[in-house]
């Protein structure tokens, strides 16, 4: 175990848990810039393609209801290893698939398989010193984020210059990398959950039930995720048409743009000094609104698509900051299954905005996605101004 000299972790290891989340949720968001160069290769509609990033998200979701609860039952690094294997061998048939529904599968299973980040977070709280928590919590997020943000652009870029088959195959190289680091350096921890795991995920559902704080974040993160998701997914067709005519490198390159959004966000908590959380999470839902204007009335222009994404980052990763911050303050030793609640139902807005974009694009194409993003922002922030005042009275 890496412990520093006052006996808390290292910040090596802190780092190294948060370079090994960016590279594995990267796995997740590789797909979204290359489903043109896939709906080309299998010559199968876009829409089916589609499929893929929905397969994967709602994987994703799975993952974090089956797997991350067990890390309150089972040895965490035991775990995380076998985890690591399969995502590999579920890479790989990815990078080898031939047919349409091999794709599919190999979609799901690498969401089931990437949630390794969301065991990494409780393990830096619990490693901290009370002085160090928040700091090393954020250095894993942070982490996380890049690798979701620069996905998109390391996707687009490999896929062009070598095909998107590549891009899977290398990401299947990396984490034989990630086993080994993770292997000689991440700490053992003592699972502290005795039941069986049907006991466990009683709890877990429990919890989901009787906390009305935790079910309005998990809401306004699903909403605002899905919102975020109808974007990215669907952009690669909208710039495959005129007037861009553009690769899957330039649609990746989006991602960059998208960054400086997020990493923007990861400030937010300092405006808790002037402004409560509530309203925190108004006005960033506000941004992911106002950001479906711009992709909208601007969308056949470069800036205008540039600016939305920004927004549209800046927005989402804003709210779910303090979504997180919002249930956390919930005065309960189970926070690994917090967590699980709010990701899985996170994720499972993502699949869902996902899936209704790309019927959106098939029927109307830009102006229908558009619509569907901007109505899922809507429903989140009629819930966050409906139930927010009332969730905090009955606290």
């Amino acid at each position: 175990m890496q412990l520093n000299s006052t006996g808390g972790i290292s910040r090596t290891v802190i780092w190294l848990m948060a370079v090994i989340s960016g590279l594995v949720v990267a796995n997740i968001y590789y797909n979204q810039p290359l489903l043109g160069l896939i709906a080309g290769e299998l010559k199968v509609p876009e829409s089916a393609v589609s499929k893929i990033s929905v397969l994967t998200q709602l994987g994703y979701a799975a993952g974090l209801l089956l797997i991350v609860p067990l890390g309150d039952k089972l040895f965490r690094k035991k775990l995380i290893l076998t985890d690591l294997l399969l995502v590999f061998g579920s890479l790989l048939l990815m990078a080898f698939g031939t047919d349409l529904w091999m794709l599919y599968l190999a979609s799901l299973l690498i969401g089931v398989t990437s949630v390794i980040p969301q065991l990494f977070i409780p393990i830096a709280a619990e490693l901290s010193s009370d002085r160090e928590k928040s700091s090393n919590i954020g250095t894993v997020m942070s982490g996380l984020l890049l690798g979701i943000l620069l996905s998109r652009f390391i996707g687009g870029i490999v896929g062009e210059l070598w095909g998107w088959r590549s891009m899977f195959g290398i990401a299947a190289g990396v984490m034989v990398a990630v086993w080994l680091a993770v292997y000689r350096m991440l700490p053992e921890l003592q699972p502290n959950f005795k039941g069986t795991y049907g006991e466990l995920m009683k709890s877990v559902f429990h919890l989901a039930k009787t906390q009305p704080v935790l079910r309005l974040a998990s809401f306004r993160g699903a909403m605002a995720f899905g919102s975020m998701c109808a974007l990215f997914t669907t952009l690669v067709f909208h710039m495959e048409n005129p007037p861009f005519n553009a690769g899957s490198s330039v649609v990746g390159s989006f991602g960059l743009a998208g960054a400086v959004g997020a990493l923007a966000a990861a400030k937010v908590g300092k405006l808790q000094q002037y402004f409560d959380l509530n309203r925190i999470i108004f006005y960033a839902l506000l941004v992911v609104l106002g950001s479906w204007l711009f992709s909208y009335f601007a969308g056949e222009t470069y800036w205008g698509l540039i600016v939305g994404v920004i927004l549209i980052d800046l927005g989402v990763q804003s709210s779910h900051i303090m979504n997180q911050t919002n249930y956390f303050m919930i005065k309960s030793n189970a926070v690994n299954r917090l967590n699980t609640v709010y990701m899985v139902s996170y994720f499972i807005g993502g699949s869902f905005g996902t899936w209704a974009a790309s019927v959106a694009w098939h029927y109307a194409e830009w102006a229908g996605v558009c619509l569907v993003g901007a109505v899922m922002a809507l429903y989140a922030m009629a819930a966050h101004l409906v139930f927010s005042r009332r969730v905090q009275l009955n606290k």
